[in-house]
């Protein structure tokens, strides 16, 4: 009878939990989802998202013709993975990320917070942070200079990396037209499947209008179908728009 009751409750939390999102719930670690991505998912599409760069199972960056940076020149030459949704933009949510936790203290006694602290204190933080279909490949240098910034249209910025027209000022940043589809039906999803993550109005109306104005491509639904094979949930913001495409 105890087991029964241990069992009957144990499944209503599993219910409850599963009510809550719709997100990843299979795999907590940053590192593997970076690498399943790459030898799953990536390895016969080996194109980064904002600039089309090639690269190569080593992470080796073929640099797009007429593409520059003035900055981060090491990692302009490899590969990294991009949160889309930036992990701060999610990772504030979490108290263990805006005030720390009593057993993030390093080796020298001294209190650390933020991203380090809730990958170590929080699951459901670990579970977001290794979302593969918000993790996309990127020139390091492009990464680096994005940081957490979030979207918006900038006119009157030029392109801070030559031929990639990837604009980035005052702590914003402005991606690609080939791009924009992509990352709306990325932070749509982000938002559909985690209860912790809400965009702003005014962001929410900008992924909505560069979801409808950039259609999904054959290689987004190719993608999505594989990371919900590896990852056990769906994007089904993406799905649904495969359904029209032959």
């Amino acid at each position: 009878m105890i087991n029964f009751r241990i069992a009957f409750y144990f499944s209503l939390s599993l219910i409850s939990f599963s009510s809550l999102a719709d997100g990843n719930i299979t795999n907590d670690s940053f590192n593997k989802a970076k690498k399943m991505l790459e030898k799953h998912v990536y390895h016969d599409n080996r194109l980064t998202i904002y600039c089309g760069a090639k690269f190569d199972a080593k992470k080796n960056i073929e640099m797009p013709a007429g593409f520059v940076t003035t900055t981060h020149l090491k990692r302009s030459k490899k590969v990294e993975w991009e949160h889309v949704v930036p992990a701060e933009n999610f990772g504030r949510a979490f108290s263990e990320w805006r005030n720390g936790h009593q057993e993030c203290v390093d080796s020298k006694g001294k209190a650390f917070k933020g991203r380090k602290c809730a990958e170590k204190m929080n699951t459901e933080y670990r579970y977001m942070q290794a979302d593969m279909h918000n993790l996309f490949p990127a020139i390091g240098a492009v990464n680096a200079l994005r940081s957490n910034y979030n979207f918006t249209m900038l006119p009157s910025v030029k392109s801070d990396f030559g031929s990639c027209d990837m604009r980035i000022d005052h702590k914003k940043s402005q991606p690609p037209e080939s791009s924009r589809g992509t990352i709306a039906r990325t932070y749509i999803y982000m938002e559909q499947s985690y209860p912790k993550y809400k965009m702003s109005k005014q962001q929410r109306q900008l992924m909505a209008a560069w979801d409808k104005q950039y259609p999904v491509s054959k290689w987004e639904c190719k993608r999505a179908k594989r990371i919900e094979k590896l990852q056990g949930n769906a994007n089904e913001e993406v799905n649904s728009s495969c359904l029209y495409v032959h």
